[in-house]
C-alpha cells in the first residue's frame, strides 16, 4: 500500500501530466518555488494543509483527491493493455498451431489408410 506521502507526490505529477503543465507553472500558481514543487513530488517536503488546498486549487481538484487512489495511472494502463493483447497473440499462435497439427495428424492418417487399402 502507498503511503501519503507517494500517493500525494503520484496525484501532483499525474495532474500536471493531465494539465499539461510543469513544476515552476505550478509553483507560480500557488506562490512557492520549482524547488519546493520537486521535494514534494520526490517525497522530501510535506506540505502545510494551507498549501496543500492551494495546489488543489492549481490543479482544479478538491484537496481530498491529492491523496484518492481511485484512478489508474496512463501507463499502467498501457502496460495491462499490451501485457493483455501479448498474450491474446500468444493465444491464438498455439490454437492455431494446435489445429495445423490435428489437420496434418488427420491427413497423414488418411493417407496411410488409403495406402493400406489398396
Amino acid at each position: 500500500m502507498a503511503s501519503l506521502k507517494q500517493l500525494l507526490a503520484f496525484n501532483i505529477k499525474e495532474k500536471r501530466r493531465i494539465l499539461g503543465i510543469s513544476q515552476a507553472t505550478l509553483a507560480e500558481r500557488i506562490n512557492t518555488s520549482t524547488h519546493y514543487i520537486a521535494m514534494i513530488e520526490l517525497e522530501r517536503k510535506t506540505p502545510s494543509l494551507d498549501m496543500l488546498e492551494r495546489i488543489a486549487k492549481a490543479l482544479e481538484i478538491e484537496p481530498v483527491e491529492l491523496f484518492s487512489i481511485q484512478k489508474i495511472p496512463f501507463a499502467t494502463l498501457r502496460k495491462l493493455q499490451n501485457a493483455v493483447l501479448t498474450d491474446i497473440e500468444k493465444a491464438i499462435d498455439n490454437v492455431i498451431k494446435e489445429r495445423l497439427r490435428e489437420v496434418e495428424n488427420s491427413k497423414a492418417f488418411q493417407d496411410v489408410e488409403i495406402k493400406t487399402d489398396k
